[in-house]
């Protein structure tokens, strides 16, 4: 059973805590574990999972079916629906519950509340496809109730929240994928296997251009409307009053909740770098960036953004420039520099492009081969997600672990507080933390907003 070391029940409303009734229910799993288990993750507690909730190593359920939970279906988290095998739908916008609900087969259970996902033994697996402010608190979560997890990238808001994901999965034994899905794009695979067998020589500067962050946000404070649950869409975020040009869509350009294209479009770009570069378990050494600031409305991301990494051992750099040069008239991509030749990469999420020179490439038998999911598909979203279920049943990494993840979104975490200090910072990759600069790495953390805490 999953216990917490705190005696307090956390009880569905304040009248029930007045008459001090605790919270029961059939599910071993309470919710106030669920909110409470959190923080002893992060502290390196022991959990003891229930045995019927996870399978055996290799045989993820009965007759080998993967039963699913998915929660945030709006925007990306739709496409992860799995028609024939969901039991559950979770979403604060009562529109998107009956949309999707409409498409799947059964008689799934319909929820605002993800913490009745996970008390379900039926489910197997998890994906999240909500804001990124709930992605870490609901993987962390998800771990612990035994459920594998599929969440969006970007992985995380903030490094505290990277660590704890990483506890979580790590301490739990469980498959978690982040879905910057450029690792299981061919082009994308192309360009790494071009890249990392010399073709372009010694790659010494990795540019990266995107088109400008939205400016505005003129959107007025109202009342929320009446499908969309404000309170539980803010979550452990901090409170603010509802306005359409927060909501949805728009989260992206308030730091609060997103962090600008560096952290959404960014993560896929970045990824495929830190693919290509062989770095997905080095880190800069410092970071430095600079932008032009909103000037009007509550939009709080630069408009326009530019930002240098250092790397050691081996030294090279990676700039991100918004607009930046915009190769070809592509809109975001990366342009790789090395000493013999060149090599551009467009995107880096499902639709990941380059040129001819890296699609007919093929390494040679002794050189440098780098994985890619044998699923046969068009559509690179739907191999990165079979790429997670494959490991679900096998217990392997998948491509794009919640450890890779991690990695490679420190990238645009320490960039936006580079830009909010307005300096330089030097990052110690293997702590994790700013070197002789506390103000900094106060900025690691954020304080949740009750009763969620990490």
């Amino acid at each position: 059973m999953l216990k917490s070391n705190s005696k307090a029940l956390l009880c569905l409303s304040a009248e029930k805590e007045k008459r001090g009734k605790a919270l029961k229910t059939k599910n071993p799993i309470t919710r106030r574990d669920l909110i409470k288990g959190s923080a002893a993750v992060v502290a390196g507690m022991p959990y003891v999972l229930p045995s019927g909730v996870i399978a055996l190593p290799g045989r993820p359920g009965p007759n080998d079916r993967i039963v699913y939970g998915h929660i945030g279906i709006g925007g990306m988290g739709r496409s992860h629906v799995v028609a024939d095998s969901c039991a559950a739908l979770c979403d604060v916008d009562s529109n998107h519950l009956a949309e999707v609900a409409k498409t799947v087969k059964g008689t799934p259970l319909l929820t605002k509340d993800y913490r009745e996902v996970l008390d379900r033994k039926d489910i197997d697996a998890v994906t999240i496809g909500t804001p990124d402010h709930w992605h870490a608190i609901m993987a962390v979560h998800a771990c612990q109730a035994g459920k594998d997890v599929y969440s969006e990238k970007p992985t995380c808001r903030t490094i505290q929240e990277g660590q704890a994901m990483v506890n979580a999965a790590q301490q739990n034994k469980r498959v978690v994928q982040i879905g910057a899905q450029g690792r299981s794009n061919p082009m994308a695979h192309k360009a790494c296997q071009f890249i990392r067998n010399g073709q372009i020589g010694k790659v010494n500067h990795v540019e990266v251009w995107h088109s400008n962050n939205w400016s505005g946000g003129w959107g007025t404070e109202k009342a929320p409307p009446l499908e969309l649950d404000w309170d539980k869409w803010l979550g452990p975020a901090r409170w603010r009053p509802y306005n359409s040009d927060c909501a949805h869509f728009n989260f992206r350009w308030l730091m609060d909740f997103g962090g600008g294209f560096i952290r959404d479009r960014g993560n896929h770009v970045l990824s495929v770098a830190m693919w290509c570069m062989d770095a997905d378990t080095k880190g800069p050494v410092s970071v430095e960036a600079t932008g032009q600031s909103n000037p009007n409305g509550i939009w709080d991301v630069p408009v326009t953004m530019q930002v240098k990494w250092e790397f050691k051992n081996p030294d090279w750099t990676m700039t991100w420039d918004q607009p930046g040069a915009q190769y070809d008239k592509i809109e975001w991509g990366a342009k790789y520099h090395g000493d013999r030749d060149t090599l551009i990469v467009s995107g880096g999420d499902g639709g990941c492009d380059t040129e001819e020179k890296a699609k007919r490439y093929s390494p040679p038998a002794d050189g440098k081969h780098i994985f890619l999911d044998p699923y046969v598909t068009d559509d690179p979203t739907e191999r990165h997600r079979q790429n997670w279920r494959s490991c679900i049943k096998s217990r392997e990494k998948p491509v794009m672990s919640v450890e890779l993840g991690f990695n490679v979104v420190i990238l645009p975490i320490i960039a936006n507080i580079s830009y909010q200090l307005g300096r330089k910072l030097r990052w110690d990759s293997l702590m994790h933390r700013f070197i002789g600069d506390e103000e900094a790495n106060r900025m690691l953390a954020q304080p949740y907003r009750a009763p969620y805490f990490l």
